[in-house]
């Protein structure tokens, strides 16, 4: 078999909004007719793209998952698929629905009923990168001398990601959001966000519910959120910080160009609203924040490039399945496979420490391991190299995961048997290992890792996230 078809989904459910999208990739053969079989993705065609839907919720602290589960399904319907033809796919959860008390009962129900999926419940980091990726932020810096910072603003937050020579260097996430004020059709005050009020009364608004305000108030206070915002992000002093999420940088990278992507990043070059009724035709002051936005961007003297993809930014693309057959040359501790579902951190140098902490950030400490450590292919390894690539990646996993034992790398370079031998006596035993090698997957992508082959291969199956453009 040298090429094959399959089907991959992708589906987003977001604060304001879910989507879902079907694509079909071509995976063709690389290697040579005498060598192990090796595929890569050779073509992808957009195969359906769903319309975009309001999130159904039961109230404002449950999923209505019965509802989710009847639209899936009419989608595929409508996609002409079923559920044994999807391969692989990706389910992301973001913004505010990802705080929902059953949102993880979600993902369990689709991961038994939508697919193999990749299934994540995406937190501010991950959601940042992802929609950095879809929006072509990644792509543009690798041809940039400078950072691009994408910024994806939906319903709740605004997920900033700034890019480097095509990789992520940091993240930030503010409460910044067109469903964070949400209105009568009338314009009428029906609900503001806890999250945002400490920021409004620093500012002297007040918004109560039931109110309603005029079009200059309402507009005023969407013109100061997008100013704190831009500011936050440039690094201007401002009162950001009362509406950030989670970890805030030291300092922010200068921005050479900047995109904005997400459902408000979609109407920047909207006809701006005239009147509360205007305003509340999505039942939120979401078409006024960007209203004011755009205004914002237009003052300041920076480069905004346009968004290859708006408002399917975070998930435009699904997962890719590739079956590859690792190294014969390995390192196993005995009973640690099968593994699913693991993420990949990308180690771009010997700084492992580095590597560990940005992972842990975006993927968390739940599971055991967190992630797969991924050594792209070096020009030379000599024993020097993998010396020091053990003692850093040993002392820095042992002391940044230290409830966890179990250590995954994979490297790209034939050189896991004695890098796998490194770690385990620098580890002193304190660590069970996987080294696998001869695989090449990317910062992003996931792992499963099947059962070893006459105890000297392992099936590797990449799920990696595709995004239109790439």
């Amino acid at each position: 078999m040298d090429e094959e078809w399959i089907t991959s989904v992708g589906i987003d459910l977001g604060t304001s909004t879910t989507k879902c999208i079907v694509s079909r990739l071509r995976l063709a053969r690389k290697s040579a007719a005498h060598a192990l079989p090796r595929f890569e993705i050779a073509e992808r065609r957009l195969a359906y793209e769903s319309a975009v839907y309001s999130t159904p919720l039961l109230n404002r602290d449950e999923i209505d998952i019965a509802q989710v589960m009847r639209w899936l399904e009419q989608e595929y319907g409508k996609a002409g698929i079923r559920l044994s033809d999807i391969k692989s796919g990706a389910v992301i959860i973001t913004g505010e629905t990802a705080t929902k008390h059953n949102a993880k009962q979600l993902l369990h129900y689709l991961a038994d009923r939508a697919g193999d999926f990749v299934v994540a419940t995406a937190g501010a980091d991950l959601e940042s990168l992802l929609s950095g990726k879809g929006s072509g932020a990644e792509r543009r810096s690798e041809q940039s001398r400078g950072v691009v910072c994408n910024i994806d603003i939906g319903g709740g937050t605004a997920n900033a990601s700034f890019f480097r020579r095509g990789r992520m260097i940091e993240t930030v996430t503010l409460h910044v959001g067109g469903r964070l004020i949400q209105l009568t059709p009338e314009g009428r005050i029906v609900y503001v966000s806890e999250a945002i009020r400490p920021w409004l009364r620093e500012n002297g608004f007040h918004l109560q519910v039931g109110a309603a305000p005029t079009y200059d108030y309402v507009r005023l206070i969407a013109r100061q959120m997008s100013r704190t915002l831009l500011d936050f992000l440039q690094g201007v002093p401002s009162q950001g910080r009362l509406l950030a999420v989670g970890r805030v940088p030291e300092e922010m990278p200068a921005i050479g160009e900047w995109m904005i992507s997400g459902g408000i990043g979609a109407m920047l070059g909207a006809v701006p609203p005239e009147s509360m009724k205007e305003t509340a035709v999505y039942g939120d002051f979401g078409p006024l924040l960007a209203a004011a936005l755009a205004e914002e961007c237009a003052r300041r003297s920076f480069s905004l490039i346009r968004a290859a993809h708006a408002v399917h930014a975070t998930v435009i693309g699904a997962g890719m399945q590739s079956t590859e057959i690792s190294g014969a040359t390995l390192h196993l501790t005995p009973d640690m496979l099968p593994m699913k579902n693991m993420p990949v951190v990308k180690l771009p140098d010997d700084d492992a420490e580095a590597a560990i902490r940005s992972g842990l950030q975006i993927y968390g400490q739940d599971s055991c391991p967190p992630f797969a450590l991924f050594i792209p292919s070096r020009r030379n390894v000599t024993y020097d190299i993998i010396r020091r690539l053990s003692e850093s990646i040993v002392q820095g996993y042992l002391r940044l995961v230290p409830g966890c034992a179990k250590l995954v790398v994979v490297c790209e370079n034939d050189m896991a048997k004695a890098l796998g031998q490194s770690l385990l006596l620098r580890s002193s035993g304190a660590l069970r290992i996987v080294c696998i090698d001869q695989v090449k997957v990317d910062h992003g992508d996931y792992l499963d890792l099947g059962e070893p082959i006459r105890g000297t291969m392992v099936p590797v199956i990449v799920k990696t996230l595709v995004f239109s453009g790439s």
